[in-house]
């Protein structure tokens, strides 16, 4: 059987209140995490921006993007750990039609 991969696209956001070197080093793991489980591993770090509405009455986020190639399995393990992570305060993955 072959191994199935496909084309996702993540995108999270932090709790900008952590400051930069929580910041960086949550990005950092993220991307550790998806180089160890995928390929083609592309990271964008789009900053602070407002939130379209607050998220635990806060108005601010940094947003990533992170993009890969994985097996299906990758995408559902990276979502249970953004949801462990302290400081992530919201994450959506999106599996991107070739």
């Amino acid at each position: 059987m072959a191994k199935i991969s496909a084309n996702y696209e993540v995108v999270y956001i932090i709790d900008p209140a952590q400051g930069e070197e929580a910041i960086a080093a949550t990005v950092a793991k993220f991307k550790t995490l998806a180089e160890q489980n995928a390929t083609n591993v592309e990271v964008e770090e789009w900053g602070k921006r407002k939130l379209a509405y607050a998220i635990n009455y806060k108005s601010e986020g940094y947003y990533v993007l992170m993009s890969f190639t994985s097996a299906p399995a990758f995408p559902k393990e990276l979502d249970r750990v953004f949801g462990i992570t302290e400081g992530i305060m919201r994450s959506m993955i999106v599996c991107k039609g070739e």
